[in-house]
This record gives C-alpha cells, structure tokens and sequence, in this order.
C-alpha cells in the first residue's frame, strides 16, 4: 500500500502545476461544488495509478485542481465508499495521497439520514463527532510510521476552531447550520425503523454510509477535518417514508447552493 499510494502521490504532483492547501470530498449530490472551481484542471481516476473507481450514480470519479474561495484546492468528485466493494484501505487511498500531496485541511460533505427530530429534510449539519459503525478500521493491520502512530487520538476528530469559524459564516448568511454526530454504517441499503431508532439512542444526530473511514486516515496522517452534512431524509418515528437514492441526490442538490456559500466563505476567511 505504501508503494500504491507513493506512486499515486508522484503521478499526481507531475500532474499538477502546485501544492493545494485544502482537500474537499464531495458526496452525493454534491459534486456541483466543484462548478464554482477557477481556473480547473482535470484529471480522471481512472488516470492515477492505482486509484480506486467510484461506482455510484452521480459521482463522476475525477480530481479537480483549482482555484476557490481565494485558495488552491484538490477535490475529488465523487468518494470511494465500503459498499461498493472495496476494503477500507482502498475507501481511504484517496485520503492518504491528498495528505501526502500536501493539504493542511481536509473539507468532507455527505447525505445522510437526520434521526434527531428537531432536523428537517434539507438542513445542513456540522459534523461535531461521530459514531464508527463499520465492520473493518482502515487503520487495521501494520502501522506504516512514516504516515502516522499506531494509536491514534480521536479526542477532536473534527477541529474546534475551524467549526466555530463555520459557525460564524452561516450566521452571518443567514443559514440554519445545525451541529450533531454522525453515524456511519456499511450501507447500501437504508435504515429500518428499527435501525433509526437505535442509531438515535446510541447518541447520532444523522446516519450516512461514509466519511467516517475518511476522517480516521485524516486524524492518523494529522491533518484537521472538517464536515458538512446534507439531511436528505428522516429516520424519526412518523416522518419515515420509502426512500430512493435518485430522491437524495434530487435533496443534495437543492441544498448545493447554499452548502457551496458557506465553504467558499470559509475558505476565503481562512487565513
């Protein structure tokens, strides 16, 4: 794996033409964002040596180097998820060459399911903490020194100060930005009621199928975090309803808009 993602990493800086401060993944029905990137260059999955494909609809499986809110970015339009197949060390590839590439900052946005019942469909959450309900840890297996130690510490998986700074935006634009913890489980399927209703007694706010694999390869590798949640549906006792993954993205979609506001501003804050 070492070698995988240090070949990865040597593709990708002859590929570009400098070092972006922040990485951003983009989740489903997100992938607009990365319209408002200037001065784009573009550069397949498919073309970075060993790089996993995305599979899932609406996740066009491409880098994008460029310009936004004032800062050089490398975002990856569309994420690797565990259901499609992949171990979480190949869920989590992407993050280890970004590190290695040279961001300080990784931004994350997802569709999840709100169990909170004060949440409605199209709210946007600020991921504060989150409840790992994967099967496999990408950090399973032996430690690679170089990249981070073997016990990592979690205590502030998602930075403080970089959450009050978007606290700040979206009160100065006039977003409801709610605050929670987040779920995340195998998937594909969603949630039965049962399901919800557990995930909401175990403390989560909202459930989703990835990021938390993510954030985990960040905090190892020491970079901060910093995730957007899109309530696509609701998993609350007489709000639950037939779900299909066409009707989140239809959700993600509508709230892209503002979602891209608030982290251009934060960006451009950003020092």
């Amino acid at each position: 794996m070492l070698e995988k993602v240090n070949k990865a990493v040597s593709f990708l800086k002859e590929q570009l033409p400098g070092t972006p401060e922040c990485g951003i993944i983009l989740g489903t029905g997100l992938a607009g964002l990365a319209e408002k990137i200037q001065n784009p260059q573009y550069i397949p999955y498919s073309e970075i040596p060993y790089f996993p494909k995305s599979t899932v609809q609406g996740h066009p499986g491409r880098m994008i180097y460029g310009d936004l809110g004032g800062k050089k970015v490398l975002a990856m339009q569309g994420r690797i998820h565990y259901y499609e197949g992949y171990d979480m060390k190949e869920v989590t590839f992407p993050v280890r060459v970004l590190s290695l590439i040279g961001i300080e900052l990784l931004i994350l946005s997802n569709a999840s399911g709100g169990v909170n019942p004060d949440f409605e469909i199209g709210d946007i959450m600020l991921i504060s903490d989150h409840i790992n309900l994967q099967p496999e840890n990408p950090l399973r297996g032996v430690n690679v020194d170089e990249w981070g130690p073997r016990f990592p510490d979690m205590s502030e998986a998602y930075d403080e100060a970089n959450r009050a700074a978007m606290r700040q935006i979206a009160k100065s634009e006039g977003v409801l930005l709610r605050e929670g913890i987040y779920a995340s489980v195998p998937g594909p399927n969603f949630e039965t009621p049962a399901e919800y209703a557990y995930i909401r007694r175990i403390g989560a706010d909202a459930v989703g199928m990835s990021t938390v694999p993510e954030v985990i390869v960040a905090r190892h590798m020491n970079l901060k975090c910093l995730a957007l949640s899109v309530i696509t549906d609701l998993g609350v006792e007489g709000s639950i309803v037939e779900i299909t993954h066409e009707e989140v993205q239809e959700v993600a979609q509508k709230s892209e808009k503002v979602l891209t506001k608030l982290v251009e501003r934060f960006l451009e804050d950003r020092g």
